[in-house]
């Protein structure tokens, strides 16, 4: 399978989307997130996009850059640092991972390390390169780092902490 990633106008990654299933017939997801806010009193789900103006493209077949500039809205087609258009490494896992979980994230499993310091488990973000900046254990929550197409983003989701590696495998 084939990944890529397209940077788009403001406002236009629904509109690209729809554009590149329908041209390529590739699946398509444009990364959410569900954070938790408090509204009128009540703590409430929000699904929010956790990277504006990204679409990421699973293909068994390869996508040639030109053909997704015929799409009005795309800006650039994301390359590698030695210019190759599909994702490699920890990006690819990235968008693996947003494959997995139907592009969005949420609750992320954690364990304790030895140390006593929160930990993201094996399973999640599978190979991404990802780093907890600070957690707050009141609210359940962590901010965390992704790094993804060389640049670093940051956002607070959910944590639930399990005691083992195994304790997860068995979910």
């Amino acid at each position: 399978m084939y990944t890529y990633c397209l940077f788009c106008e403001t406002g236009k990654s629904k509109y690209v989307a729809g554009e590149a299933t329908a041209r390529f017939g590739c699946k398509v997801i444009i990364p959410k997130q569900i954070q938790h806010t408090w509204s009128k009193g009540q703590m409430i789900n929000r699904i929010r996009e956790l990277l504006p103006g990204y679409v990421f493209l699973y293909s068994e077949e390869l996508i040639h850059p030109s053909w997704t500039f015929r799409i009005p809205g795309v800006i650039r087609f994301l390359r590698t640092t030695d210019q190759k258009y599909e994702l490699t490494e920890a990006d690819e896992a990235f968008a693996l991972f947003l494959l997995q979980a139907d592009g969005v994230i949420g609750k992320t499993k954690v364990i304790r390390g030895e140390d006593g310091r929160l930990e993201i488990s094996g399973e999640s973000f599978k190979g991404a390169k990802v780093t907890i900046l600070k957690v707050d254990h009141r609210a359940q929550r962590m901010q965390i780092e992704i790094w993804f197409a060389a640049q670093r983003i940051r956002t607070w989701i959910e944590y639930e902490e399990v005691s083992t590696e195994s304790e997860i495998q068995e979910e």
